[in-house]
């Protein structure tokens, strides 16, 4: 009789969503059992006045308490919930925390930008072994976490605040974006990027809403999950063509993120240009599927083993 997998879930805090995955562990690989979001726009509020605030934090926290208990009833052995930069950032952030706690029973481990990312990274690898260097990047709403490793290297990692929510909010007033405001992003994206993680990597990995929505607006972007120079400039072209709402409709793109699509392709585009790459490939695992694998993996000690963690292991 063959044993039941066991199950795994995790929640990402993100600026724009709250998302939830159940996942099957069969080994390195994740199969998903529950994949949902719900878009708080957590990194907004925060941007507007430093805090979430009563109201946006019971909201937060009944979100929560509705994935918890949804893992639950599908026997995951392990919950991990992840507070990213919005949380970070709040000056309530100590409040978030316990009240989500209190309403949900799992503890919210406020994650640093090096935590975050090497999660990133073995969500993306799966926890294996790399046999070349490659750059994982999340681009997030409010910031953006990289992660690189070699084959006999050092993981490393850092983040910076860099994501399509802060640069659509810092230049764009117009919807659809001008093409001014599209060169001001780049602009802004790359002078940023000039501070980004060190590294020569010969494969480059970007994660998060905003690269796997531009997929579906890039031509031939789903058709190998890969970003090219000329697949985003087809892209902007198309976003700039029509309202937010009209992109949306179309694509078939949450309504809130179609607005935040230009920042995104700038923000790749001076990526492709930072690490010297022709092509970005975009991947659908992210920190939940690295959460799902360590705490698996290790236990309820994974954040003291996680740089350990973050050049993969064998079974």
């Amino acid at each position: 009789m063959t044993a039941r997998p066991r199950v795994g879930a995790a929640v990402d805090l993100g600026s724009n969503s709250v998302h939830l995955l159940v996942a099957a562990i069969r080994g390195h690989r994740l199969d998903p059992i529950v994949d949902e979001s719900s878009f708080l726009g957590l990194g907004a509020a925060v941007d507007e006045r430093g805090y979430l605030g009563v109201a946006a934090r019971d909201e937060l926290a009944a979100t929560l308490r509705g994935y918890a208990a949804a893992a639950r009833r599908l026997d995951a052995a392990t919950i991990t919930f992840l507070g990213t930069e919005p949380i970070r950032r709040a000056v309530d952030g100590a409040r978030i925390v316990a009240g989500v706690e209190a309403a949900s029973g799992v503890p919210l481990h406020v994650l640093t930008h090096e935590e975050e990312a090497y999660l990133t990274l073995v969500g993306v690898t799966e926890g294996r072994p790399v046999d070349v260097e490659t750059l994982v990047v999340d681009i997030g709403g409010g910031s953006s976490e990289f992660a690189a490793v070699g084959p006999g290297d050092r993981a490393r990692a850092g983040g910076l605040r860099l994501g399509s929510n802060r640069l659509t909010t810092a230049h764009v007033r117009a919807d659809p974006p001008t093409r001014a405001e599209v060169e001001a992003m780049r602009k802004a994206a790359e002078a940023i990027l000039r501070q980004a993680l060190p590294a020569t990597p010969a494969t480059v990995v970007a994660v998060g809403g905003t690269a796997s929505n531009l997929l579906k607006v890039a031509p031939g972007g789903q058709e190998d999950r890969t970003l090219t120079g000329d697949r985003l400039a087809a892209a902007v072209h198309n976003l700039l063509g029509a309202r937010a709402a009209a992109t949306s409709e179309r694509y078939r793109v949450n309504p809130k993120r179609a607005r935040l699509l230009p920042a995104g392709a700038a923000i790749v585009e001076a990526l492709m240009r930072r690490y010297g790459v022709e092509r970005v490939e975009v991947s659908d695992a992210s920190l939940r599927e690295g959460a799902i694998l360590v705490a698996d993996h290790v236990g309820i000690a994974w954040r003291d083993q996680l740089t350990e963690l973050a050049h993969g292991w064998r079974t």
